[in-house]
């Protein structure tokens, strides 16, 4: 990868950071306890719990991806960066671009007995 794929990849992980951690704080917000004493009906009620449980989950992936994206920001020099982790070639820019936490490559991805 040359320097300017690096810089434009580099660019690509903190839109991504910044905008998963702006996701993260608006589902937070969200994601408020239901008072049992909040007299707001059953049936809302039980509407209100699956939303908060949905966004629960929501923050949960959010998270992870979080992770994963902070740790390619982390890496992106190092020289092993880009290079798939089960077949060792190179990822293509345009996956990276893509889902630029990626470690492994699209071949790899959806060959048998690997889930993601």
């Amino acid at each position: 990868m040359n320097e300017d794929d690096k810089n434009d990849l580099h660019r690509k992980l903190i839109e991504e950071v910044k905008s998963i951690k702006e996701k993260i704080i608006t589902l937070g917000k969200m994601s408020k306890p239901i008072a049992p004493d909040n007299a707001i009906g059953r049936l809302t009620r039980m509407e209100a719990i699956n939303a908060k449980s949905i966004n629960d989950a929501n923050i949960r992936t959010a998270k992870i991806r979080l992770m994963k994206l902070e740790k390619a920001l982390e890496g992106i020099n190092d020289p092993d960066f880009g290079i798939c982790q089960l077949c060792e070639k190179k990822i293509p820019l345009k996956r990276l671009m893509i889902v630029p936490e990626s470690n492994v490559c699209v071949q790899c991805l959806d060959s048998p007995g690997h889930y993601g």
